[in-house]
């Protein structure tokens, strides 16, 4: 059974995401606070996390920061009581995997739970058959380890980071486009996110490009999507 662990100090709301989450059969878990959410993610492992961003004792952003840089790579879903996109850009750039806008349909944030629970499945078996390293230019991708080194340092990307580069680097030069890395990447396609890709592959480009204004390896296709130059 999947474990879900929902970090939601509205318990109104946490009654409600915990009682659909287990009518759908997953094993859930509630934290009503920061560090108790951080706590039960470190040590529970859970296989998804449903995060609020505005909870007392530490807020999710700082839960969120702290998961990432400890490596883990647990799903984790953002609720966000503002639609403005400061907020999620920020959740996405801190190692988010999607987010929902407060308030949201439950069918909405179920079909969201299921898209990260299928695509965290399908990228663990993709990884399986992946060449051990790829590279290209001055970058090389460690499949096993997910690890990306630059002139042979680390670079720290986040799960969907990384994710978004491995599904361009499969294409061999080939353009994807927005809503095929959306499918692949987050595991469902709208158009209204296609922002989500674009925030996603800025950040690759700070990481891995010596000149943001002409990068050299992850080029834009016009009105088409992205695609990778090694």
């Amino acid at each position: 059974m999947k474990r879900v662990l929902v970090v939601e100090d509205n318990r109104d709301l946490a009654y409600g995401l915990r009682n659909n989450l287990e009518i759908e059969g997953y094993q859930v878990e509630v934290a009503d606070d920061g560090p108790k959410g951080l706590m039960r993610a470190r040590t529970t492992s859970p296989d998804l996390v449903i995060l609020d961003l505005m909870l007392p004792g530490m807020d999710g952003y700082r839960v969120l920061r702290a998961l990432r840089e400890e490596g883990r790579q647990i799903p984790i879903l953002i609720l966000t009581a503002r639609g403005e996109e400061a907020d999620k850009v920020r959740g996405l750039r801190l190692g988010a995997d999607d987010y929902v806008t407060k308030p949201f349909g439950v069918l909405e944030l179920l079909a969201r739970v299921e898209a990260l629970m299928r695509r965290a499945g399908v990228a663990i078996a993709a990884e399986a058959a992946a060449p051990l390293v790829e590279r290209f230019g001055d970058v090389e991708v460690h499949c096993a380890s997910r690890t990306v080194l630059r002139h042979g340092a680390p670079v720290p990307l986040t799960p969907k980071e990384y994710e978004l580069l491995v599904a361009l680097i499969r294409r061999r030069g080939a353009v994807a486009s927005r809503v095929e890395l959306l499918t692949e990447v987050w595991g469902y396609s709208a158009a209204v996110l296609s922002r989500t890709v674009d925030t996603h592959i800025a950040e690759l480009r700070r990481k891995l490009e010596d000149d943001l204004q002409a990068p050299r390896h992850i080029l834009t296709a016009r009105k088409a999507g992205y695609r990778l130059q090694t």
